[in-house]
């Protein structure tokens, strides 16, 4: 699949660009070991064995924050001598009722210069970077139809939740994970598994508990 990313001219050499997801890997797992000791001997496999975990990283790419934004008091600011700025708000009166806006806080919205080219009928999933709960803020979720919405950039709203938070976030954070999505109604099937899918169940769930990496090793789908 091919996506296409464009921006204003005078911005090209400027802004800092879209990454694939894979690359953006944050310094606490780049950090973590396979094994972790435990107290009373042996070792714990850590998340770095988790492929789950590691593709929810590392799927699809990163819209980056356009400029280093300064945090004091509760206040924010940048240095940015361009027209639009990086950062705007969404007033309390747009999130009336919603549980993780508190009554009259602001919702901050990072704006982002890059527009988004998906292929015919494939819209784009915004969302906050996955597992990367370490990040201050929390952006809001949203699907756009990049592939006709396309000639203006998809901005992101955000919750601020580190209240304790001073300094800078600097200009290349990833502020949203973009996951291109196929349209189509999901057609819904419920029912039990038959003897043989229930008999196949049991027999992968004791390979997967035998045979470490089990899953990466023969049923992960190649992503390369």
């Amino acid at each position: 699949m091919k996506i296409r990313f464009t921006c204003p001219p005078d911005l090209i050499d400027i802004l800092p660009k879209p990454e694939p997801a894979r690359r953006t890997a944050p310094d606490w797992y780049k950090a973590m070991p396979m094994d972790n000791p435990v107290p009373d001997g042996g070792a714990d496999l850590t998340i770095k064995h988790c492929m789950p975990f590691i593709d929810a990283l590392t799927t699809g790419f990163m819209i980056p924050l356009q400029a280093d934004i300064q945090v004091k008091d509760g206040e924010f600011s940048w240095d940015w001598p361009h027209e639009e700025s990086p950062l705007g708000f969404h007033f309390p009166t747009q999130a009336p009722g919603v549980p993780f806006v508190d009554e009259g806080e602001v919702v901050i919205k990072a704006h982002n210069f890059w527009s988004i080219h998906t292929e015919p009928g494939y819209a784009t999933l915004f969302t906050h970077p996955l597992n990367r709960l370490d990040l201050p803020f929390r952006t809001l979720s949203g699907v756009v139809d990049t592939d006709s919405f396309d000639a203006l950039p998809v901005h992101f709203p955000m919750v601020w939740v580190d209240r304790d938070f001073e300094g800078t976030l600097p200009a290349g954070t990833p502020i949203a994970q973009c996951v291109p999505i196929e349209r189509g109604r999901v057609d819904m099937q419920i029912e039990t598994m038959t003897d043989d899918e229930y008999a196949d169940a049991k027999a992968l769930k004791n390979r997967i508990r035998d045979e470490r990496g089990f899953y990466k090793d023969h049923l992960r789908q190649d992503r390369s």
